[in-house]
């Protein structure tokens, strides 16, 4: 058991950092696996999703060895081209190591990805692009097996922008003789990091954050070493949680320029920001304002890892807000759980219909996933009483260490690991 109890109505101050990104490290972990040589990241988060890539690529023959936040992977000997089931069910992110390993292998054996469970996350994006890349992919029982001797550089085009397939697509196309184009790409942040991860490499890509990518197909030439950016939704979520307690903090080490939309909603709930290089501060307003209209979209637009939280935070705003999820109908698994803290949250297809009175109740709710998981913690800051959130495992795939960070802040939140004490708390 893994569960987060939380003391709230505590205002959060200070100052932190931001740790690295975890939808930037999974796939330049992925990347590594291109280069018959030695990769040094630094900046990694230690969160559970960063464990279980290593698992993968110490199961597939590369040497990784960490030291605090810096990771050296050496991939000069490969001798698997198969990933466990173990670890798959775990990840879905494992599914990008398909591109990286059918480049360098000419065969790469996995299964149907886990994860969390917040709604449909196609493989058949990744499948039909490999296909589309000239490859063969055969499914059967679950299992997805790809192979390729040697293939040509062509043009592909996802019928839905898709970070991973993008990501999937481009650590393929490495593998490729010539250039491939593709096209109707993902413009995600995450996107434009992992190219210049190539490109330290010496891997060529051009058009990283536009629709359109094009991939020099080459073997790399560089030991590369890269420093791993802050990771935005983490930022997010402390902005939020200092927002909903009524405090000020500022945070270090931010993605700025990949907040925009996040910061701006935050604005538009009566919250002050000021923002200077890689710093943020955040002055929470007395009263937090309803949001009228909220929807989710592909970069540049709200990012849905964001929306969870920021569904938590509008049933403390006194009014009326409406959410609209365009990309994980699951999404809204959370607000069951809100329910329960006293939350009125009408959901209806794809739209959420809050309606508040700025106030929140302890209760004991259970986290479904990674990012429901954290936005209950960030309504447990705000609630009357004392919150319980079981589960928690989910918040430490993406959160280095929430329960530090906020106990930092001034928050009074600690883990509960012995069932027998949960039980004595919880009643």
């Amino acid at each position: 058991m893994n569960d987060i109890q939380i003391l709230g109505k505590i205002p959060l101050y200070g100052e932190i950092s931001t740790q690295g990104s975890k939808n930037a490290v999974l796939p330049m972990m992925a990347a590594s696996l291109l280069h018959r040589g030695t990769t040094t990241l630094m900046n990694v988060p230690c969160i559970e999703d960063v464990s279980c890539m290593v698992g993968i690529l110490e199961k597939l023959g590369a040497k990784v060895a960490r030291e605090g936040r810096q990771m050296t992977i050496d991939a000069s000997c490969l001798d698997s081209c198969e990933i466990s089931l173990d670890y798959v069910r775990k990840m879905r992110s494992s599914i990008m190591v398909l591109g990286p390993l059918v480049a360098r292998m000419g065969q790469a054996v996995t299964h149907y990805p886990g994860g969390c469970s917040i709604g449909k996350r196609p493989v058949d994006y990744h499948v039909q692009l490999l296909r589309d890349l000239g490859l063969t992919v055969t499914e059967e029982d679950g299992r997805i097996e790809v192979k390729a001797d040697r293939y040509e550089g062509t043009e592909l085009s996802l019928c839905f922008p898709s970070v991973g397939a993008t990501e999937n697509a481009i650590m393929a196309a490495v593998g490729a003789r010539g250039e491939t184009v593709i096209r109707g790409c993902a413009r995600e942040p995450e996107i434009v990091e992992l190219c210049c991860f190539l490109a330290k490499m010496g891997i060529e890509t051009l058009g990283a954050g536009s629709g359109t990518i094009r991939v020099r197909g080459q073997r790399s030439r560089k030991d590369p070493i890269y420093r791993v950016c802050g990771d935005r939704i983490a930022a997010g979520t402390y902005l939020a949680a200092a927002a909903v307690t009524g405090g000020e903090i500022c945070l270090t080490d931010v993605p700025v320029s990949y907040m925009d939309t996040t910061l701006r909603a935050l604005c538009a709930c009566g919250c002050l920001i000021m923002t200077e290089n890689d710093r943020v501060r955040l002055q929470a307003p007395k009263v937090l304002k309803p949001l009228s209209y909220l929807e989710t979209a592909v970069y540049p637009g709200f990012p849905t890892d964001m929306q969870s939280v920021f569904l938590a935070m509008l049933c403390l705003a006194p009014g009326e807000s409406r959410i609209r999820e365009t990309i994980f109908e699951g999404r809204f698994e959370t607000a069951a759980e809100l329910a329960h803290m006293g939350a009125y949250i009408e959901v209806k297809e794809n739209c959420a219909r809050i309606v508040s009175d700025g106030r929140l109740k302890g209760a004991q709710v259970t986290a479904r996933d990674l990012r429901g998981g954290a936005a209950l913690i960030v309504a447990g800051l705000a609630a009357e009483g004392r919150t319980v959130v079981k589960e928690c495992d989910h918040v430490d795939r993406g959160y280095e260490d929430i329960i530090t960070d906020m106990r930092q802040l001034g928050a009074s939140v600690e883990r509960i690991r012995d069932t027998k004490a949960h039980r004595n708390m919880a009643g």
